[in-house]
């Protein structure tokens, strides 16, 4: 065996390892398995960073500035509404708008921002119905997955196809090229748990949490809502001393969340934040806990209650929930350590994970994906907070920044991009040229429209487009493929089919999607010339069953759901289990029909 294929099964087998072993973030895995393949010579240093010029690359980029521009405007503020308007209470009539609308989306955003767009709202009707979340999360979350496949820009995964393909000197897929299957996929998850649901899914219990508005979050956490205004005069033992000094939580069990000096309000002060003479403190919790701090440091009941009340609570901050998310960069680090109060000028009131709640004492817990901090602060600093690729913003607050009088431009700028894709242009150009044209109408700033880019994706996916490109030129596709042949030659057409398709699954579930797909689709072009088999067919069927992941937790989607659906392993191996089988069915034989 020659030496670059050796080392091209070494990099393979490393990426593979830091993959499933999850040691290291995927971003980083994926910039490792790069500089490898360079400095092994497997690719030159031109072929090393053409990832970050790939059309694939610049339409998710598109992709997520249109998304975020759509939201920005409350577009799909209003649409989730509307759904709730006319799902009603039924949990059958439930599972089946809810998939269905989020499914659709997923066809045109990503499926993990979908998914986070309506989760809230959802939450809120299954605690106001006393339906159990275990019924209707998970439905959802695979309804989002399959819905991924109905445009060739609804999955990362079908984007780096087409580019995989042209760079073998196929033609690409056109716009809506999967769509039928797509249909077919989204409308078979949803037949799955409208019929098989009460039998798969666990029966979990009534929502207990996951508010949708102020009084919903009080009465479902318990929150204090007392809120008491004190005047530091000078005689006051305060005068001088940091905050953390004061051990508002662990004496008094009080909140500081706000300073105010003249007429500026400081939110969250941090903990070395210096409390002296002349400032007002807002304080949350009991009046009498409150009374006995102020008697204690000799504080005065502020003149200005109402203005005080009104600044910092009333319409300008509030209560909101918020969830770590999947693969966040905070992951494994704690409020501490982040700075959280500095940060994000909001203050963290009390922290849950796993189930167990903690009031006290919990910023230097490690943070993981799915817990949840309930926080208060004025509402920019919340949406600020949203923007922010560590956390999904899971309540219902007030939108003072939202730019409802730019929906119709956000949308001509949404829509306008993607019909440019059918008119012949690459989708990256025609994706990005709507991205720009709303930046310039000011629906979102470009510092916006940099937030709302998921980086550590664009940094995985540039990564292992050279490993694609290695695969071809070291021959080991063709070896791999040439191993393969001789087992499959002879069988039907629809087992090979539903054997790549496994395969794929496979991958999928130990790394990527993206991994999957770089690795195998050179493997299925090499098998389809040797066979006969179109080419483009098992390319794309490669493609679409990088989806078809429902077995683990281990897509980003199931992982931002697990907590909130109350699900375990097991849960998603009982219900996934079938769901896998059928995506392998469906995807197969439209391949046969379609292609062979």
């Amino acid at each position: 065996m020659e030496t670059e294929i050796v080392l091209m099964f070494l990099v393979i087998a490393t990426a593979v390892a830091l993959f499933v072993t999850e040691r290291l973030r995927v971003d980083l895995v994926a910039l490792i398995v790069l500089l490898m393949l360079f400095w092994f010579g497997l690719v030159t240093p031109q072929e090393a960073i053409s990832g970050f010029a790939s059309n694939a690359v610049i339409a998710i980029i598109s992709v997520m500035i249109l998304g975020g521009g759509i939201e920005r405007t409350g577009v799909t503020g209003h649409l989730s509404r509307f759904i709730v308007g006319i799902a009603g209470k039924n949990e059958r009539r439930l599972l089946v708008t809810f998939s269905a609308v989020v499914g659709g989306l997923s066809a045109f955003i990503q499926n993990i921002g979908s998914v986070a767009l309506f989760h809230p709202s959802l939450m809120r009707i299954a605690k106001t119905t006393r339906i159990p979340p275990s019924r209707l999360v998970m439905p959802m979350g695979f309804a989002a997955i399959t819905g991924g496949t109905l445009t060739m820009i609804g999955s990362g995964a079908l984007i780096i196809l087409n580019d995989l393909l042209v760079a073998s000197g196929e033609e690409a897929f056109g716009f809506f090229a999967v769509t039928p299957v797509g249909f077919l996929l989204l409308c078979t998850a949803i037949l799955y748990f409208l019929f098989l649901g009460p039998y798969v899914l666990p029966v979990g219990h009534p929502e207990a949490h996951r508010p949708g508005s102020q009084e919903d979050l009080v009465d479902t956490w318990h929150l204090p809502t007392g809120m008491h205004h004190y005047y530091i005069p000078a005689t006051s033992p305060l005068d001088g001393r940091e905050r953390e000094d004061v051990r508002l939580k662990a004496d008094y069990s009080l909140h500081l969340l706000a300073i105010t000096e003249k007429n500026d309000v400081s939110y969250a002060p941090w903990r070395h934040a210096t409390l002296h003479a002349g400032q007002y403190l807002t304080l949350l919790g009991r009046e009498e806990d409150a009374e006995r701090f102020a008697s204690d440091y000799s504080l005065q009941r502020s003149l200005y209650q109402e203005r005080l009340s009104a600044e910092v609570g009333g319409v300008y901050a509030g209560f909101a929930e918020i969830v770590v998310r999947p693969h966040a960069p905070f992951a494994g680090r704690t409020l501490r350590e982040i700075a959280f109060r500095k940060t994000y000028g909001i203050e963290p009131i009390m922290f849950s994970s796993r189930g167990a709640e903690m009031r006290m004492g919990f910023v230097d817990t490690p943070l993981s994906a799915g817990d949840v901090i309930v926080v208060f602060g004025p509402w920019k600093n919340i949406h600020a907070l949203a923007t922010d690729p560590n956390f999904v913003l899971s309540t219902r607050v007030e939108e003072p920044a939202v730019h409802r009088e730019k929906a119709p431009v956000a949308l001509l700028c949404f829509v306008g991009g993607i019909a440019l894709t059918l008119t012949g242009i690459p989708i990256s150009m025609g994706l990005l040229t709507g991205a720009l044209v709303m930046i310039l109408a000011g629906v979102l700033s470009i510092d916006e429209a940099y937030r709302s880019i998921d980086w550590k994706t664009i940094f995985l996916l540039a990564g292992l487009i050279p490993l694609g490109t290695a695969m071809i030129n070291t021959g080991t596709a063709a070896l791999i493929a040439g191993t393969v042949l001789p087992l499959i030659e002879g069988t039907h057409p629809i087992l090979l089919f539903i054997g790549i398709g496994a395969l794929t699954t496979l991958f999928t579930l130990l790394m990527s999607n993206l991994g999957a797909v770089v690795i195998l689709v050179p493997i299925a072009l090499l098998i389809g010339a040797e066979t006969g088999i179109d080419p483009r067919g098992l390319a794309l069927l490669v493609g679409l069953c990088a989806s078809n992941s429902f077995l683990l937790p281990t897509h980003q989607v199931n992982a931002f759901l697990m907590s909130s659906g109350g699900y375990h392993t097991a849960d998603y191996l009982k219900a996934g289990s079938i769901l896998t089988v059928l995506f392998l069915i469906v995807v197969s034989g439209w391949i046969y029909m379609v292609f062979v």
